[in-house]
């Protein structure tokens, strides 16, 4: 017996589930329509909510960058691979989100990993809602700190939650500004309220929100207009703007303490120059013209009320997030197979990414999809909803 037989078996449990994760191979860039596996598909689970992954300014801005920098910073940023343009990045976020100071990482997950343990350890506690990304719930184990889970979305659970902490040394409250697999954008105005009261920092994971809510695409905070009363936003560079890194936004001397003591930052490679240059570019576009967010919104508003007067259930969505819910696992899986097999590129989404029973496509709605191909997929969802039985 092989001592890593025991994977072979976990495997196949996946399999017997309907959890295995097929990984599709895409043949040239993001899009609205793409080629997969070799078949042109129309494409609904990327997070290029702005069509920037192929935008020409990003591109030629990219390519710049190469000609001068060019491909690798062969080194941290503490040590050789700051450049002028990591500098003009940071200067350009802080602008864009009205922050004193951001830092920019390597990921949105990195920044989660960087910010969480330098902020609390051994004696403080961190809440947490209860659907939270994992890159937060791993920052949080990193961290050391006790963590205590508050009910999705529920100000009045995380107050009681707070009530029964007597002997905390610090407390954090963290959020995600937009949970990734519902679509529901969290109470931002209610959990800040609370934290002013009990004297907790609040910090929120803003990866769904950037480019999405807030005028131009500022985040939520900007959307509820909480600037100032938010201590750290966490954004990410791979979603809305097209590219690749992540960012932490808040005032001068927290940026300046997780330059020494956050350990991705430290202890990772910096950003390449041309994914630096290419966001740097997204955030111009984005500061000039708010006309790709408002293309977004309603391509989100004419799929999501047409794919409701059919019948599906799309749970809470506010946002281009758009989760068809389906249920049983292997019939997400197979509506997801149905899907492709029509030309229509939409994952099925299961456990552990979402709880049991709560399987689902996930369709992310982009600004570069255009009303006639949104009317094609809805016509082809209705007609696989009704042969699996999920509409009547």
């Amino acid at each position: 017996m092989n001592k890593l037989d025991f994977i072979t078996e976990e495997l196949e449990k996946l399999k017997e589930a309907g959890l295995f994760i097929n990984i599709r191979t895409i043949e040239g860039p993001q899009g609205a329509w793409i080629t997969v596996d070799g078949k042109k598909v129309f494409n609904l689970c990327s997070n290029n909510y702005l069509g920037f992954a192929n935008d020409p300014q990003l591109k030629s801005s990219a390519q710049k960058a190469i000609e001068m920098y060019g491909v690798g910073p062969a080194a941290v940023r503490t040590i050789a691979g700051t450049t002028s343009l990591h500098k003009e990045l940071e200067r350009k976020l802080a602008i864009f989100k009205g922050a004193e100071s951001t830092l920019t990482f390597q990921s949105g997950f990195c920044a989660n990993l960087a910010v969480i343990p330098v902020i609390v350890g051994e004696g403080d506690v961190v809440f947490s809602d209860e659907l939270n990304h994992a890159s937060i719930i791993d920052g949080c184990r990193l961290s050391k700190a006790r963590i205590v889970r508050y009910g999705h979305c529920n100000p009045k659970d995380l107050q009681s939650k707070i009530s029964e902490e007597k002997d905390a040394r610090r407390m954090l409250i963290i959020t995600d500004g937009v949970f990734s697999m519902e679509g529901d954008i969290a109470p931002l105005p209610e959990i800040v309220e609370i934290a002013d009261k009990c004297g907790a920092i609040i910090m929120v994971d803003d990866a769904h929100g950037e480019g999405v809510l807030g005028l131009g695409g500022r985040g939520i905070v900007d959307h509820f207009n909480l600037h100032g009363r938010v201590d750290i936003e966490v954004g990410t560079l791979s979603k809305a703007f097209g590219v690749v890194g992540g960012y932490i936004a808040g005032s001068k001397r927290l940026t300046d303490y997780l330059a020494q003591k956050g350990r991705p930052f430290l202890f990772s490679s910096a950003v390449t120059a041309a994914d630096v240059a290419a966001c740097i570019a997204a955030v111009d576009i984005l500061i000039a013209s708010d006309t790709l967010v408002e293309q977004l919104w309603q391509n989100t508003g004419f799929f999501q009320e047409k794919m409701r007067l059919i019948g599906f259930d799309l749970g809470n969505t506010k946002t281009p997030i758009t989760p068809v819910m389906i249920g049983d696992a292997k019939v997400a899986k197979d509506f997801s197979q149905r899907l492709f097999e029509e030309g229509i590129f939409a994952q099925a989404i299961g456990y552990p990414t979402v709880s049991i029973g709560k399987a689902r496509i996930r369709v992310m709605l982009s600004a570069a999809h255009s009303k006639d191909d949104l009317a094609w997929a809805i016509e082809r969802f209705e007609r696989i909803g009704k042969s699996l039985g999920i509409l009547k």
